[in-house]
């Protein structure tokens, strides 16, 4: 069998297949463009080949949607009947991607932990992993998978700077800071556009309340993300919590007019943001007029999506109650309730802890917007502790802060209040928005 310039098994003799499925690697890991039609491409120069199925049903998982499941089986299928003739690593790959299907995603990351073992410089069991590994909110794996990976890589090596874009993201996701600016900064030295680099040194200004510097960041490499990149939303909303930051809501608004209103969303990861960025607004009391309702609609409500994921469950909940549909928000949480409920048989333990903790969050984010702030505020409080396991971020999840924040004000809990502002204040004590919530609370 052959093997490519990374000592990897490769499972065709066609060098134009091989050229279109490297261009489908380097698309996942860059975020430029769509993969699929270089996977088609790849898949019609050599039929016979079991990675560029495997690939299209990966890439469709890791959007996290439950609605591209038909695609992604018509892809596993065409894999089952290649599978015999696959390498060990091909095996290993499609065995995780079976997984992930399934809704297993932890097991669906161990399983590429055992390509990497055999294999430490695939990129694709790097990226897949490291994906999960965020949509599970496993900061401590998104860390190592990468550390144990790197002294096999080659700096000269293409791909090199993408895994040190993700190893920059595990730092910061980790607490360090300091680390995870010089790695990103490295990543970004040699001219390679590597928005997952922009992106994890914009994540460590967000949460040392370098918002100006943040901002000023963010424009400096904006010609770089801005056009013709999947990860364009999210940047686009990392400058929106830089202008909330410095309380410039008006300038927040405006950027979702612009660059995150329904009509340029396409997938539920950018529709995640829209939904995030439009709730803080609210939280501070700007009105948004009719932007919600467009914006619910959007959102996939289906019985077979509830429950998928309970980061994009919480954010549909949000969209819901934004919009005013109080009883279209309590059959969506019940829908994500019953879907739940049997979580622990069907895929194991991980998720359906990571069900529960999306449920409470959800039943707090119901009783706030319904104005009950006694019972929102036990319900929120148990549901931060265990908010990592629904996936996301740090600056993502701090959403739930603030909404507690909000609460606390609204009923008068100045103590709780306080006892949350306390946690801003090593890194965002000087801030106008850590300043208005001072406000609010001493009102």
């Amino acid at each position: 069998m052959r093997h490519d310039e990374r000592g990897l098994p490769v499972g065709t003799n066609s060098t134009q297949a091989r050229e279109h499925a490297d261009r489908a690697l380097w698309r996942l890991l860059s975020f430029f463009g769509n993969p699929l039609p270089d996977l088609e491409a790849a898949a019609e120069a050599d039929p016979g080949w079991l990675l560029p199925p495997v690939m299209q049903a990966g890439f469709l998982l890791s959007l996290t949607e439950r609605g591209f499941e038909a695609d992604a089986r018509a892809a596993l299928a065409r894999a089952a009947a290649l599978e015999a003739h696959g390498s060990e690593r091909e095996r290993g790959l499609l065995a995780g991607v079976r997984l992930g299907w399934q809704g297993d995603w932890a097991a669906a990351c161990r399983c590429w932990d055992q390509v990497l073992d055999r294999a430490p410089r695939d990129a694709l069991a790097l990226l897949w992993g490291h994906l999960f590994d965020f949509h599970r909110g496993d900061a401590d794996a998104l860390l190592r998978r990468v550390e144990r990976v790197l002294p096999d890589w080659d700096a000269d090596d293409p791909l090199w700077p993408y895994v040190l874009g993700m190893h920059a993201f595990g730092l910061e996701e980790n607490h360090r800071h300091a680390e995870a600016e010089v790695a990103g900064r490295r990543a970004l030295e040699g001219g390679a556009p590597v928005p997952w680099a922009v992106h994890a040194v914009a994540h460590v200004m967000e949460m040392q309340g370098r918002h100006e510097e943040g901002r000023r960041w963010l424009m400096q490499h904006e010609p770089m993300w801005a056009d013709g990149n999947g990860f364009a939303g999210h940047l686009w909303w990392h400058r929106g919590l830089f202008e909330l930051e410095g309380l410039d809501t008006a300038a927040a608004l405006q950027l979702y007019d612009n660059r995150l209103n329904p009509e340029q969303l396409q997938i539920a990861l950018q529709r995640l943001d829209a939904t995030a960025l439009l709730w803080r607004l609210e939280l501070l009391d700007v009105d948004v007029g009719p932007r919600w309702r467009q914006l619910a609609g959007d959102w996939d409500q289906s019985e077979s999506s509830a429950g998928w994921s309970p980061f994009n469950d919480l954010h549909v909940l949000l969209a819901l109650l934004g919009s005013g549909e109080p009883a279209a928000a309590e059959r969506w949480l019940a829908r994500v309730a019953t879907r739940c409920a049997g979580l622990r048989e069907r895929e194991g333990e991980a998720r359906w802890q990571a069900g529960r903790a999306g449920l409470a969050l959800m039943q707090g984010l119901l009783a706030y917007a319904r104005g009950d702030d006694h019972s929102a505020l036990p319900l929120l409080q148990a549901g931060r502790i265990q908010a990592a396991r629904i996936g996301g971020s740090h600056a993502q999840r701090d959403l739930v802060t603030q909404t507690l924040l909000a609460s606390a004000a609204r009923c008068g809990q100045r103590a709780l209040g306080l006892a949350l502002l306390a946690e801003r204040q090593g890194a965002k004590a000087g801030t106008p928005l850590t300043r208005h919530w001072q406000e609010r609370l001493a009102r």
